[in-house]
């Protein structure tokens, strides 16, 4: 049996969106987010066909990234950038918790 709609859609790792949707909703193109993906800033799922499906978390990631490189940041750096920023919030949430 599935998942009950409200479960999935609360939860901000849900790849719930297409991409045709995520690019729409970013503003962006679908190639900006292929290219978001060859960084490894993101890993969107895969549906059974093959299409990519992102979720609100992954969304926000790529927001941040389509700011930077509007603001002159290299793609690829604007990607580390961003990496290191998640790796840095997620060890300092680890270490709250100790």
């Amino acid at each position: 049996m599935g998942q009950n709609p409200d479960d999935m859609f609360g939860d901000e790792n849900y790849p719930a969106y297409t991409i045709g949707q995520a690019a729409e909703m970013l503003g962006t193109t679908q190639d900006f987010l292929r290219r978001l993906d060859e960084a490894k800033l993101i890993n969107p799922h895969r549906s059974g066909g093959g299409h990519r499906r992102y979720s609100r978390y992954q969304l926000r990631l790529a927001a941040r990234a389509r700011e930077m490189v509007d603001q002159g940041t290299a793609l690829e750096a604007a990607c580390r950038i961003i990496i290191l920023e998640d790796q840095l919030e997620e060890a300092l949430r680890q270490n709250k918790q100790q």
